[in-house]
């Protein structure tokens, strides 16, 4: 017969609870039958032996033992060593990490998992070894740390990453729990049919190793995926290019990632808006604050000056197409298409362009792409 802490159980639904024994006495996944009780508030109960546990926000705790001990053993971590974990729960991975490392950082946005991960720690007498910052991950800033070791939230898994590999801290790696079809496309390829814009970001600055996919039984409550364990290591050099600029243009490009880079280019939407970056100086800053304080009496010269405008814009537009086009074919890309191009290939792309004056960063706006979504 299966048996399980009382240190686990206090902390997990007592339904959730006895779903996970029979999914590991059967080996099977039982569906949740509490979906809709999600969309209504719940009956207080003693908060001492449970509380609700939301999928929507990406609740699900991992309690296989040996896949935990895995985890923590693949992260290498090394006794000195500040571990960065992302949504702890209630800390089954905490408290292995908190064995393995000098000291754990945990960022958790749920006061209640706060509170029985607290609680939880003091128990086993590693509480002054734990921080615990209740923020928004994406949100606040991280401190120094040495590695990150997590069991991410499905729903922050490409922003989060994003952070992590752009945002400007250093670290040795982060082994991520996500679902299992993000890991794939983190992992793909040129020339697969997964290869993607995340894919292409992410390698640029990092190497991603595959360690081990894990079954959705494994989970409370159990998720409607699988998960995958992967390993991501910032390299030690990363091409000279900027960043920002990068991220925007792979954002142009795979848009629609089979389509040729000569059919992307054409389409006039992304003229005028390629058109319009290229003219983002101090001049025309200064142009449109006067125009901006043109009388609004001078109806009739202010539509001759719209239409006068309007037919520089379009002559303007056809130029600037010529332009893109032009680079692509420069160098044989105009039939290629993004999902088949290494980054070597779409570096030299963007240096192309940039050298023809064409570029892809609003400079207008402040930018950043520590939180932005690679998908």
């Amino acid at each position: 017969m299966l048996r399980f802490s009382s240190s686990v159980s206090r902390h997990v639904p007592k339904k959730h609870s006895l779903r996970l024994i029979h999914a590991r006495s059967r080996n099977r996944c039982y569906p949740d039958d509490e979906d809709d009780v999600y969309k209504a508030r719940r009956r207080e109960v003693d908060r001492d032996d449970y509380f609700q546990l939301y999928k929507s926000k990406g609740q699900h705790l991992l309690t296989n033992q040996r896949i935990l001990d895995s985890i923590v053993r693949k992260s290498d971590i090394k006794p000195t060593d500040t571990v960065l974990e992302i949504g702890p729960g209630t800390g089954n991975l905490t408290l292995k990490l908190l064995e393995a490392a000098n000291k754990v950082v945990a960022f958790e946005i749920d006061k209640r998992m706060v509170e029985a991960l607290h609680k939880r720690v003091v128990e086993r007498g590693v509480g002054d070894r734990l921080t615990v910052v209740c923020k928004d991950a994406l949100k606040a800033e991280f401190p120094e740390f040495d590695l990150v070791v997590a069991n991410i939230p499905y729903g922050i898994s490409s922003p989060l990453v994003a952070k992590l590999v752009y945002g400007g801290r250093r670290f040795r790696s982060a082994a991520l729990l996500l679902q299992k079809e993000f890991a794939r496309r983190l992992l793909a390829k040129p020339g697969e049919s997964e290869f993607n814009r995340l894919a292409v970001n992410v390698s640029l600055v990092a190497d991603v190793e595959f360690v081990v996919d894990v079954s959705k039984r494994e989970f409370v409550p159990c998720p409607k995926v699988d998960s995958s364990v992967v390993i991501i290591r910032p390299k030690a050099e990363v091409p000279d290019v900027n960043l920002e600029e990068w991220c925007a243009f792979t954002k142009a490009c795979f848009g629609k990632k089979n389509k040729t880079l000569g059919a992307t280019f054409k389409q006039k939407k992304k003229v005028v808006e390629l058109l319009g970056l290229s003219k983002l100086t101090d001049s025309n800053v200064e142009s449109e604050n006067h125009i901006g304080s043109n009388c609004p009496d001078d109806e009739e010269e202010s539509d001759e000056e719209e239409c006068s405008s309007a037919c520089l814009e379009m002559g303007e537009a056809s130029s600037f197409k010529e332009k893109l086009i032009g680079v692509l074919k420069s160098a044989d890309f105009e039939n290629k298409r993004p999902s088949k191009l290494s980054n070597d290939e779409l570096l030299h792309l963007l240096a192309l362009f940039n050298q023809a004056g064409i570029y892809f960063l609003d400079r207008s706006k402040s930018t950043s792409v520590v939180v932005e979504s690679f998908d």
